[in-house]
């Protein structure tokens, strides 16, 4: 009877729940790039995130039979949250319908919109007769991108002599991917990529593709959990020793600062240094589970000699993946690299501890280049990171961190809270202390840092519901870097304080503000001066943004953004974007498409803007705007399948993609630098997708 009340309750919410189509990507995840892509000055090229997001679209999770590490793939969820559910399905039993997640304590209307579109509430299914579709109920995917910019750059024209740089291949991206895929339970595939710039079927890349890359990767049969065997993504703890996915740090969605998810991913994205390629596999009964892998990787780095010792080593590992000029060649794949780790878990009704390790062995030893900066960076032919992570839930409240230690016994600590004191209101709060010596490869913390090192920090967030309509969320960071940084020549600090307000009225429309405070120690002007005094700059940013929801097919966005970099300095600088998008999907038709106006003007580099694009699919873009101009972009899709019937059910398909941008600017004759650098005021480009299913 209690069921039957909770389901019929939450009847009366549905008209409320259903989500908006034609959704753009949500604010939260458009900030999250975009702070990601400015802390590491590069965009990632690794769009696992996205291919997971869609097939959970195409293949959702039943409510009934997900497990912590389902809920943890839609990165939604705190552990909180998920512990909650967890708890409620085993006191009351199976779903009845997806609508009563609104009975589930700690789940409010907003994270239920976020989650509807990725689950439904089902009957069970018997692991013999899933194991028996895998083979052949599966869907394939057969995706091809061409991609070019119209103006030729500095480095595709012929060179005024032999000993000038350029690019010695075409200007055309061209990326594939071949995949097949059963529900997430079991997927393989082939990927291969050529960047502008690089040859094809010629030179150094005479077998076609500059990368390539093959996956395997099966899940939940018996006792193995998880199976990989070529390139492989490992997750572990915190990410102070291990982490290879798309992770996020400080962004509008404040209690989401925990690393979440399982131990091996498979990996067929387009980056080239990220990843593991070898074999890892995952065994797990009752409350143990334990993970393996191996890795032999060849990897781009460069190369120095020491004439006198008459060796060789490395200077440092490149990360871009170009390998488009003579030097980028000499760097391809000289450096052999041989991974070996594993962990350990044990799981309680309301805990989590793990053993972390992984060992790395070199072909050469690594030598960073001699500055006061790299006085403790990594060094020698082989290298160990140790760690163990926890995780506990009392009641309302979430522990959970990471100890880890690397080969010279530097330590590294994070640890976090989260806290739900009431229906309407959640704090977070992380502190970390990671040692000015500590040294790991592939880690990703959540650091101020673009590395795991040098850093000592507090964060602590607030997310407040006063009512269905408002949420607020704010939170505050201080944080030390006890040792020198590139382009800061002393011990340094800063702070980051932020706010956000979010109202949503009704389905129509909704609109949130929010500003940001960063004030960071860096290198003073001191003229000829061989060190440099350091000094807080302060970078405050507002901004602005409105979504209109005209009806079901057509929905307008509107974002406006200020910045003011280092006011109290003489030489200081402004910033000003303004973007308008337009985003049309009719029900009944199969076209659809967005475009975007803007207008940018800001006084320098340093007032730059990172604006988030939308793509093709499972590709998008967070270009930094600086100077004065106009840019604009159209995106267009082709989904046949609802040309040549009505029924978009038909699971065989062509869908085909086009995106045009151009950026104009004023009072410019030449646009970007080095071999980058087009002759003009303006840089268009293009890009043409077809992706196959059957």
């Amino acid at each position: 009877m209690k069921k039957l009340l909770l389901f019929l309750a939450s009847l009366v919410f549905v008209s409320g729940l259903r989500a908006q189509e034609n959704e753009p990507a949500s604010p939260v995840r458009e900030q999250a790039l975009e702070n990601l892509t400015e802390k590491q000055d590069a965009e990632t090229r690794d769009d696992s995130y996205w291919q997971q997001i869609d097939e959970l679209h195409k293949n959702k999770l039943n409510l009934n039979t997900a497990n912590a590490d389902d809920l943890q793939l839609l990165q939604l969820l705190t552990d909180l949250q998920i512990e909650e559910f967890l708890s409620y399905r085993k006191l009351l039993g199976s779903l009845v319908n997806i609508y009563e997640l609104q009975a589930v304590p700690g789940w409010d209307i907003e994270i239920i919109k976020q989650v509807i579109p990725f689950v439904f509430a089902g009957d069970t299914v018997s692991l013999i007769e899933n194991f028996k579709k895998r083979f052949h109920r599966g869907e394939n995917n057969l995706l091809f991108r061409f991609g070019q910019q119209l103006e030729k750059a500095k480095g595709f024209k012929e060179p005024s002599d032999s000993t000038s740089s350029h690019y010695f291949g075409s200007m055309q991206q061209i990326f594939f991917r071949y995949k097949y895929n059963y529900k997430n339970l079991l997927q393989y595939g082939l990927v291969g990529d050529k960047d502008a710039g690089e040859q094809f079927f010629r030179g150094k890349q005479k077998y076609g593709f500059d990368f390539y890359s093959f996956h395997l990767y099966a899940k939940d049969i018996g006792v193995i959990k998880s199976l990989a065997i070529g390139d492989f993504a490992v997750n572990m703890g915190q990410g102070l020793i291990q982490w290879q996915s798309l992770a996020f740090t400080k962004s509008a969605d404040v209690v989401l600062i925990k690393r979440q998810s399982t131990t091996l991913r498979p990996y067929n994205s387009a980056g080239e240094f990220n990843f593991h390629r070898g074999a890892g596999i995952t065994l797990g009964k009752g409350r143990f589970e334990t993970t393996l892998f191996g890795s032999y990787r060849n990897i781009s780095a460069n190369l120095a000699a020491d004439t006198i010792a008459k060796t060789e080593f490395v200077t440092s590992f490149e990360t871009s993946g170009y390998h488009r000029t003579q030097n980028e060649n000499a760097d391809r794949n000289e450096l052999r690299q041989i991974t070996i780790g594993g962990n350990f878990k044990i799981t309680g009704n309301n805990y989590r501890l793990g053993i972390n390790a992984v060992h790395y062995n070199f072909s050469c030893p690594i030598e960073k280049q001699d500055q006061p900066y790299n006085f403790f960076a990594l060094r020698g032919k082989t290298w160990v990171n140790e760690s163990i992570d926890y995780s506990y839930t009392f009641h309302n409240i979430h522990f959970f961190g990471e100890a880890a230690m690397d080969k010279k016994s530097n330590p590294a600590f994070v640890n976090g809270i989260l806290m739900s004191l009431s229906a309407s209101v959640d704090i977070s709060v992380l502190y970390r202390k990671i040692s000015k010596a500590y040294q790991s490869l592939y880690s990703d913390a959540f650091t101020e840092n673009a590395t795991v090192n040098n850093e000592t920090g507090i964060y602590a967030g607030i997310s407040i519901h006063p009512t269905p309509a408002l949420k607020i969320d704010a939170y505050t960071d201080f944080y030390k870097f006890p040792w020198l940084k590139y382009n800061v020549d002393a011990p340094s600090s800063g702070r980051d304080y932020f706010i956000q307000l979010n109202y949503q009225p009704g389905k129509t429309w909704s609109i949130y503000t929010r500003f940001k405070n960063e004030s960071k120690q860096k290198n003073g002007s001191n003229g000829s001066l061989v060190t440099h005094s350091v000094q807080f700059i302060s970078t405050k940013d507002w901004r602005t943004e409105y979504v209109i929801h005209l009806n079901k097919e057509l929905l307008f966005k509107n974002r406006l953004e200020i910045i003011w970099y280092d006011q109290k300095e003489v030489i200081n600088e402004q910033g000003f974007l303004d973007a308008f998008d337009v985003f049309y999907k009719p029900s009944r038709k199969f076209f659809s498409g967005n475009m975007r106006l803007q207008y940018f003007e800001t006084s320098g580099y340093n007032s730059r803007i990172y604006a988030y694009e939308e793509g093709v699919l499972y590709n998008y873009s967070i270009p930094s705007f600086y100077g004065k101009g106009f840019r604009y972009y159209i995106n267009l899709n082709f989904d046949f399948r609802k040309f040549f019937s009505q029924s978009s059910s038909n699971k065989n398909h062509i869908e085909f993609w086009l995106k045009w941008s151009q950026t104009i600017y004023q009072d410019q004759t030449t646009v970007g630098t080095g071999l980058d650098q087009v002759d003009g005021n303006k840089k268009a480009a293009f890009q043409l997708q077809a992706n196959f299913e059957w």
